[in-house]
């Protein structure tokens, strides 16, 4: 029927079944049939044939606005699914609590400068939960930190874009010592459960025979770091985030024995997105190039200035 609902906006627009047939690049008697195979699927005649060339009647013209609007909406969906289309539309992306800090709003930035035509919904959530929200439809995609060589569940699609070192740290005047002994002594700050970073930590320091300390559970990075400067107790946190928060001569790293905690970042989603597919290809480009250039530093240390002036070695008289 799409194709009689076409010929009939063509005949309207060109005057006559003639000038319909050129514009179509068909014959007047295929146009013809098109149109009388459209009143019979709607059971009423829509041209008036009394005059010469036919017109449309009043009902003809009624049906001719609803033809528009459904040829229309019909071209907007092929769009929709269609990977070479410009991309449109709301895009939902879930970022895992681990992830949600500002520096990462930069390739939002960039997305929405370079498709304006896209609107963006951002989530933030649990992994797990994250997780269960694609599966429900209502995220498209998710940025998440998986532990090293995992992937999301079935039937959920996993692209790793780059890895996240992790850091145990504690405040500039903290005593703890940097093997597993001493921290299972030590209150921690860390996320809530449900959280595979804490996991993997709970998981090495039982595996070392001792268990952590929880002092305090919370989300947002940025009060964890206050947590730990304050020397309210030792934190996880990902290195990137301690060298942009400028924060290296207010912590302490530690590194206890075989810990080396690096999850992936990845990309999840369902399946394809039609025309939302090259904003979420640009949006993983861009976040490999984030966390590329966060790797690209040197390992996180503290300056040689935060070191107390009586604990300097003298230099020797010239």
């Amino acid at each position: 029927m799409f194709d009689d609902l076409h010929a009939l906006v063509e005949f309207a627009q060109a005057g006559s079944i003639a000038g319909a047939a050129g514009r179509l690049y068909r014959t007047p008697s295929a146009i013809t049939r098109q149109l009388q195979r459209l009143e019979a699927a709607l059971g009423a005649e829509l041209l008036d044939r009394s005059v010469k060339p036919p017109r449309l009647n009043s009902l003809g013209s009624r049906v001719l606005e609803q033809a528009r609007d459904l040829l229309q909406r019909t071209e907007a969906l092929r769009s929709l699914v269609s990977r070479d289309a410009e991309p449109y539309g709301l895009l939902r992306i879930g970022l895992a609590h681990p992830l949600a800090e500002g520096t990462l709003m930069d390739p939002i930035r960039a997305l929405t400068e370079k498709y304006p035509k896209v609107k963006l919904r951002l989530l933030s959530e649990l992994t797990g939960e994250l997780f269960n929200r694609l599966l429900a439809g209502e995220l498209d995609a998710a940025v998440v930190l998986l532990p090293e060589g995992r992937t999301a569940p079935p039937p959920l699609l996993t692209n790793i874009i780059a890895t996240d070192r992790m850091e145990i740290v504690q405040g500039a005047a903290g005593n703890f010592d940097g093997d597993w002994k001493s921290l299972g002594k030590a209150p921690w700050v860390l996320n809530p459960p449900g959280c595979p970073l804490r996991a993997s930590l709970i998981d090495r320091m039982e595996r070392a025979g001792f268990k952590p300390m929880i002092a305090a559970e919370v989300h947002n990075m940025h009060l964890q770091l206050a947590f730990v400067q304050s020397g309210y107790g030792v934190g996880l946190l990902p290195a990137r985030f301690i060298v942009r928060n400028h924060s290296i001569d207010t912590v302490k790293v530690l590194r206890p024995p075989s810990f080396d905690l690096r999850p992936s970042v990845a990309i999840v989603r369902v399946g394809q997105l039609g025309a939302l597919e090259k904003a979420v290809e640009q949006l993983e480009h861009w976040f490999r190039q984030l966390f590329e250039a966060a790797d690209t530093r040197k390992p996180v240390t503290r300056s040689r200035r935060s070191v107390p002036a009586n604990r300097r070695a003298a230099r020797p008289p010239r």
